[in-house]
């Protein structure tokens, strides 16, 4: 090879955004199937995770594609929802205001947060116009400070909002100033990776379930970027308290388990095991284990399959 042969300038990494679909259904597997296939036959977008609950009724999607790919899965999966899930006949342990409850837009590589706030706008804009549906932005996204906050948003539920849209402080951003029939509205967010974190206790007390809830969560003045509720699951008998946390590097992984652990454990109630719903960056699971093994100076580079990828990489030349 002659001098100035070498590989030139590196191409620009392709930009990544991740979405996270919570949709109204988690018991009808034929529904659920459908919906998926729907998804995939949209275009490129992957799909990344996939799980159900049938106590919640709810699935929740992680999606990773191209802006471009990630409009066009949104799209399909909003009109295959509206075909398939009738919130008039629906019931389940989570709050929902739709069939389509929430679309939050994450930028993973290559773009900024500002990216998925106009991401955001656009898919409202699109869905509305396409599907005479109501959409409020949320999070970043929001137009207004006071609906930044989802839960301010879905308060009162698929129920309750035909009489809250009336209101105007609930005019809709995006559609019409009515309830879809049997769809609802749907929320739509451009916000940082969050944790989906459920700790079920070893008892049917639905009632200490949501005072541990409130303990923990930052509204109440709990832990910082917590957001936490009480449910029952039914099929199991057993009391969950449900977790969305919003920046584990502030509050991580362990200290929320061991803070409804302490508490439970005053009522003389044990933990019956705890679940991640989604997919979880490995730093907080590094948290975790350095905190529960005590380990010292753990660097994550440590670990064999990291060390691996970073070896091929290096191999192939590409840096990653």
């Amino acid at each position: 090879m002659e001098a100035g042969d070498g590989p030139g300038p590196r191409a620009p990494l392709t930009p990544v955004v991740e979405c996270v679909p919570n949709f109204s259904e988690g018991r009808r597997r034929e529904v659920i199937d459908a919906i998926l296939d729907a998804v995939r036959r949209s275009g490129p977008a992957s799909v990344l995770d996939f799980s159900s609950d049938s106590d919640h009724n709810r699935s929740v999607l992680t999606l990773a594609g191209s802006p471009e790919a990630i409009h066009a899965a949104c799209l399909a999966l909003v009109a295959a929802c509206i075909e398939r899930i009738d919130l008039r006949a629906h019931t389940g342990a989570h709050p929902r205001m739709g069939a389509v409850d929430v679309l939050p837009l994450v930028p993973i590589r290559g773009l900024a947060m500002r990216d998925c706030v106009l991401l955001a706008r656009d898919l409202g804009d699109a869905i509305a116009r396409r599907h005479d549906l109501p959409v409020y932005l949320y999070e970043n996204a929001a137009l207004t400070p006071s609906r930044r906050n989802l839960a301010e948003i879905r308060k009162g539920g698929f129920e309750g909002f035909p009489e809250k849209i009336k209101d105007p402080r609930w005019k809709p951003d995006f559609g019409p100033d009515r309830v879809h029939p049997s769809a609802g509205c749907v929320a739509i967010g451009a916000r940082e990776f969050l944790i989906a974190y459920n700790i079920n206790l070893a008892s049917a007390d639905l009632d200490l379930a949501k005072s541990i809830a409130r303990l923990i969560r930052e509204k109440d003045g709990g832990l910082p970027c917590v957001k936490a509720m009480g449910v029952l699951l039914k099929d199991r008998n057993l009391a969950q308290v449900s977790i969305n946390m919003t920046d584990f590097r502030r509050t991580p992984l362990h200290v929320v388990f061991d803070r409804v652990r302490e508490e439970a454990a005053r009522h003389s109630v044990g933990i019956a095991g705890s679940e991640i719903v989604g997919l979880v960056p490995a730093e907080a699971l590094f948290q975790a284990a350095r905190h529960s093994l005590m380990l010292e100076e753990f660097d994550p580079s440590r670990v064999l399959e990291r060390r691996l990828e970073e070896s091929e990489a290096r191999e192939r030349g590409d840096g990653r």
